[in-house]
């Protein structure tokens, strides 16, 4: 059976709950599902209703689900925008029928390469997976940061690292995708299987395991460098992010219209909004580190540049395309072996 990281589980419930109750929608308005962090949606959706004068509420969940409660709402949509989060989710539920094409006027200012051609989403920022690491626990057991995926499966590790599940988080699963890509995807799931036997300790959201490496927990986990980053800001000094030899992979944070939506035309004007150098600035006010994809736009200084790691050439359409079924694989193959005792 996982293990869960119990306070994270219960904040996400508490925070669901109390988000569910504001995010319902009201006449006249727009209601966002954000993938992003809870201070990074907030000042979004404040300085976008004060620059547009367009009423606004949120829910803030992990991308899995949003997913979900846009495949369960696809008869009776209750929001309009999904904001945020990796844009694997955003292709799938393309696939699937679950979004509204839409170029924006404003779509010149985000390179190719972060857009899907027809509109269905657009990026808006970018973001690598990486190793984190408490530097007091590593110096107890005498270890060096973790250089390689292999690095992991060292005894020293068996129940010192989290990382999300990917049945509920894109971060998750950007690391699922990225294996698979990097490795091939049978001998992927045989070092997952491995790793696994490490007694993983598994979160629902893909920011939680850097908090429960920061506060010694847990030695390690893999998630996002800029989730690390700004853990790191907020105080927890003691951590330590590096990236795997082998190769990382990354997410392209996306923005899209929900198809069928209340609010059709107010969700465009959105769009236009995200896209502009001003939206994409505003992470980093509140402690976001992202690279962001508007041309114009100046990242935060902490940011870390793909063009600095030793990335994949990540197939964001297949990893989408795919989604389901390595997930489905994941959860039968790993999930399913058990782990180790001790």
């Amino acid at each position: 059976m996982k293990k869960i990281a119990l306070g994270g589980l219960l904040l996400s419930l508490l925070m669901s709950l109390f988000l569910s109750a504001c995010g319902k929608e009201s006449p006249g308005t727009l209601t966002v599902y954000a993938g992003l962090y809870e201070d990074h949606a907030i000042k979004a959706m404040e300085t976008f209703q004060k620059q547009t004068g367009v009423k606004v509420n949120y829910v803030r969940m992990s991308n899995g689900e949003i997913l979900s409660r846009i495949r369960a709402e696809r008869n009776s949509p209750k929001a309009s925008i999904w904001f945020g989060g990796p844009a694997d989710t955003f292709i799938q539920a393309k696939t699937e029928g679950l979004l509204e094409p839409y170029v924006s006027k404003n779509v010149e200012a985000i390179p190719q390469e972060y857009r899907d051609p027809e509109g269905y989403w657009t990026g808006i920022y970018v973001g690598s997976i990486a190793f984190v690491s408490n530097k007091t626990w590593l110096q107890e057991v005498g270890l060096q940061a973790p250089q390689s995926w292999d690095d992991l499966l060292k005894p020293e590790y068996r129940g010192m690292i989290s990382m999300a599940d990917p049945r509920s988080s894109g971060t998750a699963y950007t690391t699922l995708a990225t294996l698979v890509q990097l490795f091939g995807e049978d001998k992927a799931f045989d070092y997952l299987r491995q790793l696994h036997q490490q007694n993983v300790i598994y979160t629902t959201s893909g920011s939680v395991p850097g908090r429960t490496v920061g506060m010694g927990e847990v030695g390690t986990a893999v998630m996002f460098s800029h989730d690390a980053l700004k853990f790191y800001k907020e105080g927890f000094r003691n951590l330590i992010i590096g990236f795997p030899t082998e190769g990382t992979g990354y997410e392209i944070g996306a923005v899209g219209i929900i198809k069928g939506g209340p609010h059709q035309e107010e969700a465009r004007q959105f769009v236009d909004w995200a896209l502009t150098k001003q939206a994409q600035e505003l992470g980093k006010q509140v402690g976001n580190y992202q690279q962001l994809t508007n041309r114009d736009a100046i990242a935060p200084e902490e940011a870390i540049p793909l063009e600095k790691l030793n990335v994949i050439p990540y197939n964001l359409d297949w990893a989408g395309q795919n989604r389901e079924r390595l997930i489905n694989r994941w959860t039968s193959e790993v999930l399913g072996v058990g782990k180790g005792k001790g």
